[in-house]
């Protein structure tokens, strides 16, 4: 099969499929991650923080479950095979989270937008996606490689599974899936968050997405001889990549980046008109716009000095528990606290 559609095609095509899954999640699930931090800052309601732990839970427990069955390398993944450099991480993650507030949204919330129609957010996803590559092979690469050092892993893999189970003597799956099983029951623990059973099957979704991403790219890069990567959705340096080809598609082949991020389109697409929701919005205020533009700027940039923005830290190196992933995380909402008081009642210090 993959003689025939080409290992980056078919690459492209776990990405698309696992992209709708993020598309609809967002659209009809209301997935959101600075959704969810200003529900819970501004609104007392921790529900939708909540849908993000059962993602985190089943996404956890479905990767360390390949794992178990031989069907994932966790040294494959890119979370697992750089070091962890806990400065980049939360250097990053305060850089996104603050640009996230800024613009309104992460890369994958405006994807998610863009997909019903909302035009402002073309504008994030454009910046966005262009500071990210400049920052990997641009103009800012220098100083990000004299700044945030990114080496590759050697000796014990960087995860918090691997090292509980270096020091107990249990298996590394065992102790992946007991924590998976942790965070899981404690985000639905709650009777009010049983009472929302859209938001616990959202969040599932969510997090079979990841998994599906993790075992398709991984039989792509067994069954290969092309050497791609074992990857799952991220949303920065994806949408640098899906620009770049949509100017060089004859000349460069398709990607599991690319099909994410124009899957997560096409989810949020059919989920707006099956909601109703799709209407044509545009920004008719400069300073919106500004706000926008230098939001994304910065996500962009802080995404690739944490190694992943709240999906690809929060989600992808949360699933294999990746010692970067809940420092990022915790980065990323007091970064998204920080701009988000910044915009409502600015740094003057409360009476």
């Amino acid at each position: 099969m993959l003689d025939m559609i080409g290992e980056g095609n078919a690459a492209a095509l776990v990405g698309l499929l696992g992209g709708i899954m993020l598309g609809l999640a967002a659209r009809l699930g209301r997935f959101c991650t600075l959704g969810a931090i200003e529900d819970y800052y501004y609104g007392n309601n921790d529900l939708r923080l909540r849908m993000w732990g059962v993602a985190i839970g089943v996404a956890v427990l479905g990767s360390f479950g390949l794992m178990g069955a031989g069907l994932l390398d966790a040294g494959d993944t890119i979370y697992l095979g750089f070091a962890f450099a806990p400065i980049g991480s939360i250097v990053g993650g305060l850089m996104f989270g603050y640009g996230m507030a800024l613009a309104g949204n992460c890369g994958y919330g405006a994807l998610a937008r863009l997909g019903g129609g909302d035009l402002r957010n073309f504008v994030i996803v454009l910046v966005m996606g262009i500071s990210a590559y400049a920052t990997i092979s641009g103009p800012l690469a220098w100083l990000r490689v004299q700044l945030f050092d990114q080496s590759p892993t050697t000796g014990d893999l960087p995860g918090i599974a691997h090292s509980l189970g270096g020091l107990t003597g249990l298996s590394p799956v065992l102790v992946g899936c007991v924590i998976g099983a942790a965070i899981l029951v404690f985000a639905v623990a709650p009777a009010r968050m049983r009472d929302k059973p859209s938001y616990i099957g959202w969040g599932a979704v969510v997090g079979a997405s990841v998994v599906i991403s993790w075992a398709g790219t991984q039989w792509i890069a067994r069954n290969g001889f092309d050497g791609l990567p074992v990857v799952s959705h991220t949303f920065s340096a994806p949408l640098g990549e899906a620009i770049f080809w949509t100017m060089t598609a004859s000349a460069q082949p398709l990607s599991f980046g690319i099909g994410s991020v124009a899957g997560v389109w096409i989810g949020a697409f059919a989920g707006s008109l099956i909601k109703g929701h799709f209407r044509w919005e545009a920004c008719e205020d400069p300073r919106e716009l500004r706000r926008q533009i230098f939001g994304g700027g910065i996500m962009g940039v802080g995404a690739v000095i944490a190694l992943g923005c709240s999906i690809g830290q929060g989600l992808s190196a949360f699933s294999v528990l990746a010692w970067s992933a809940p420092l990022t995380l915790a980065a990323i909402l007091a970064g998204a606290a920080i701009g988000l008081r910044h915009l409502i009642a600015g740094f003057a210090p409360v009476d």
